[in-house]
């Protein structure tokens, strides 16, 4: 089923069930209020949501209306946690290549992840607000799910089965902040301001055979500025999300509605092109002793779309960069 939570004046929005093309949608408050509450009851919610999307889709539900994405905010507009992994390693390497990184130790035994923001997260079609041109600013395309109760030490072989959702993500980055919070040993802070969603979250059975391996096998569509900037598909994770979520469960127990993303979805070779400016920085220094691609400047725009047999899953993230107000108001 396909699940998005619609903006209404409050901080968690009202609930809605979506239809499988994502044109119509239903209002589930009488289900749940807000989709965390539905996370967090899912024994409860799942069955009850599953019956509505089953009645939206055969066009029997009433009061069923025009779904619009740009009123969508993100599926959980704040969320307990937001644990973001770095599972792509080709990713991390062209970094290394092209900067002359020092490796990380036990890369490929032990995932990567840092513990974001969760208290402000944007919907699809929302702007980027951001303070300063200078902060090196970046759109990174990721997948990501949305865990129920996950217990301290559960290990991989249990972790998928507490995996209900499954969303799109552009994590956004401000590059100029990273060498000096990498170095200070404590990790991302003002380098991930805001994350954005794509507006709808869906259960791993819509993508079907897409989801394989505790990995989204799809191509992620990247377009800046409305040029192609790649399709990098998410089967090349090095960790699939059951090893993410037992390494983030390894010392604490993750509360429902805990958000688990891939980091940016990078593929071998270069064919694919980038789900990020960084990754396409790298690897012109590579080829060429240095990076001539800019980062986003105010008014840019990046669109992020992931599709199965040609039709949308997750709708589109289509946003800009603007100034942030001089108040902060």
């Amino acid at each position: 089923m396909k699940l998005a939570t619609l903006k209404n004046g409050h901080k968690d929005g009202r609930l809605v069930v979506v239809s499988t093309d994502l044109r119509q949608a239903v209002d589930a408050t009488h289900i749940a209020p807000t989709l965390l509450d539905a996370v967090e009851r899912w024994v409860d919610t799942a069955p009850l949501l599953a019956a509505l999307y089953e009645t939206l889709n055969a066009g029997a539900a009433i009061s069923a209306f025009d779904f619009d994405p740009a009123q969508a905010a993100a599926p959980l507009p704040r969320a307990p946690q937001w644990c973001d992994g770095s599972a792509f390693l080709n990713h991390g390497r062209l970094m290394e290549r092209a900067f002359n990184m020092p490796p990380i130790p036990d890369i490929e035994r032990i995932p990567l992840m840092y513990q974001g923001g969760s208290d402000d997260l944007l919907g699809a079609h929302d702007d980027i607000p951001l303070p300063d041109e200078a902060d090196g600013i970046d759109f990174e395309g990721e997948f990501g799910v949305i865990v129920r109760d996950v217990p301290m030490g559960c290990p991989a072989v249990a972790a998928l089965d507490r995996i209900v959702l499954l969303v799109q993500i552009n994590d956004v980055s401000l590059r100029a902040f990273g060498p000096r919070e990498m170095r200070t040993g404590f990790g991302f802070f003002q380098a991930k301001p805001s994350s954005s969603f794509a507006p709808v979250a869906v259960t791993p059975d819509e993508i079907g055979a897409n989801w394989h391996d505790g990995r989204v096998q799809l191509d992620l569509e990247v377009q800046y500025n409305g040029q192609w900037f790649g399709h990098p598909n998410g089967r090349e994770m090095n960790f699939g999300f059951d090893q993410l979520i037992a390494h983030a469960a390894r010392t604490r127990r993750l509360s429902a509605g805990t958000i688990i993303g891939s980091g940016t979805v990078s593929n071998e070779g270069g064919a694919n092109g980038s789900a990020c400016i960084a990754e396409r920085r790298a690897i012109e220094q590579i080829a060429g002793g240095t990076s001539t691609t800019p980062f986003m400047r105010f008014g840019d725009r990046v669109r992020m779309e992931a599709r199965r047999d040609g039709r949308p899953v997750f709708g589109a993230i289509d946003q800009r960069v603007v100034q942030a107000p001089a108040s902060g108001a």
